[in-house]
């Protein structure tokens, strides 16, 4: 098994995968510290676990997303390029949900 170290969020995460993976997950980090810095600059640092479910969240989105237009028969792209993610939702209302549902599970974690 090999190690990856990631940087999400400025904080180095060393990660277990199989051999000859660690290009993909470096990839994969990659895009998951994108979506964290873009949620961290529209709520703010709100705590390592809140911005990465936060994260999570816009990219099961995505994923969700490409699977429906998949089951559509639309295809994972459009004519113009491939699909890019639609911006995340603005406002305080998005902000006060996430950060509720991310409160619940904190707390559903500390009961563990």
């Amino acid at each position: 098994m090999a190690t990856v170290n990631l940087e999400i969020n400025g904080r180095s995460y060393a990660v277990g995968c199989a051999d000859g993976q660690e290009k993909r997950v470096r990839l994969l980090g990659q895009q998951f510290d994108g979506h964290v810095r873009q949620v961290a600059s529209d709520v703010g640092q709100v705590g390592e676990l809140r911005l990465f479910l936060m994260a999570a969240l816009m990219l099961a989105d995505e994923l969700h997303d490409t699977r429906q237009r998949l089951e559509d028969g639309r295809g994972p792209v459009d004519q113009d390029g491939p699909q890019k993610a639609p911006p995340p939702p603005s406002g305080d209302g998005v902000a006060e949900a996430l950060n509720a549902v991310a409160a619940r599970i904190e707390k559903i974690c500390q009961g563990l």
